[in-house]
């Protein structure tokens, strides 16, 4: 069972390298600046502002 364990335990930490983990986070940031886009005045810059912050953490060097 501990065998099992560490091994689910080694994926998952192969899985949540950089790349994958700011994924994670990025995508739904970029979705969610999608949505708010269709707001007619203040659609626009919030998803810029939204995209700008979801580029800073692709670059974060993890």
């Amino acid at each position: 069972m501990k065998l099992i364990k560490f091994f689910v335990l080694l994926a998952v930490i192969t899985l949540l390298n950089g790349c994958v983990l700011t994924k994670l986070i990025t995508v739904p940031m970029r979705v969610g600046a999608a949505v708010i886009s269709i707001v007619p005045v203040l659609g626009n810059p919030a998803h810029d502002s939204i995209d700008t912050a979801a580029e800073a953490v692709d670059k974060v060097p993890i």
